[in-house]
């Protein structure tokens, strides 16, 4: 005849389950606390998602592309807040890059500039001022051909005119 199983717990069980949530409690603050900033330089822990500079591709399918439609606007995904125009003027592919902002400082996401071929130039849809081909007046980012033709865009290198590369990098 099988014995029946005694399902009341121990004093001796309970003690050690409590203690033992605590000591684990205790190991994850001691984590939080001393050792995970310790491990930085500032004390503080600091995320960064992405990459500071961003690659575009091919600069002839690019620039071919931009020919075809007119500029490239790429949209932040992440925030937001950093929508971009890439821009190719003129016919030779290691030069006439522009990247900038694809709004007017302040504006809303909602006033995205838009291309208007058959001026050459950008409208913001919020209150109909016009931006030159080129996003003199925006916050652009250095444009860098590489040897490979690759166009990389520098999100490090923010500036209030408009910039072109001088510059291959070997990638």
């Amino acid at each position: 005849m099988p014995v029946q199983e005694n399902r009341k717990r121990s004093a001796r069980s309970v003690v050690m389950a409590v203690a033992g949530v605590a000591v684990g409690i205790v190991l994850v603050l001691l984590l939080f606390v001393v050792a995970i900033p310790s491990l930085t330089e500032s004390g503080t822990v600091e995320v960064k998602l992405g990459s500071d500079t961003y690659d575009a591709g091919s600069a002839t399918a690019r620039a071919e592309n931009i020919s075809d439609g007119g500029p490239l606007l790429f949209s932040d995904v992440s925030s937001g807040n950093r929508d971009i125009y890439l821009q190719h003027i003129g016919d030779d592919v290691a030069t006439g890059w522009y990247a900038f902002d694809a709004r007017r400082p302040g504006q809303a996401r909602n006033c995205t500039l838009s291309w208007q071929p058959a001026l050459s130039n950008f409208r913001d849809p919020c209150d109909g001022a016009t931006i030159p081909a080129d996003g003199t007046g925006l916050l652009s980012y250095p444009v860098t051909i590489t040897d490979k033709g690759k166009v990389i865009v520098d999100f490090r290198g923010e500036t209030d005119e408009p910039t072109e590369p001088t510059t291959t990098i070997g990638k």
